[in-house]
């Protein structure tokens, strides 16, 4: 039997379609031991991590919202400007 970490993270922001923008390239790079889907419901992102364990789910995790933080104050410092 195999076993799996998993974690879905819902964020709701004004900036969710320039986040979801953000990290599409990162879909395309493998982050080991991972799969992740993101996606958009108007104002959320959806991301969900499967993991083959917990060690890589909360890499991944942190890796995937340190980049939405950094994507949404980029947003709204453009906004602001």
């Amino acid at each position: 039997m195999t076993l799996s970490s998993t974690a879905e993270l819902t964020v709701r922001t004004p900036y969710s379609e320039v986040i979801q923008g953000s990290l599409s390239p990162e879909l395309g790079e493998k982050i080991p031991r991972t799969m992740v889907h993101v996606e958009r419901r108007e104002d959320e992102i959806v991301i969900k991590i499967e993991a083959d364990d917990q060690t890589a789910l909360r890499a991944a995790l942190n890796s995937y919202i340190r980049w939405m933080n950094v994507a949404e104050e980029t947003a709204k410092e453009a906004v602001r400007r």
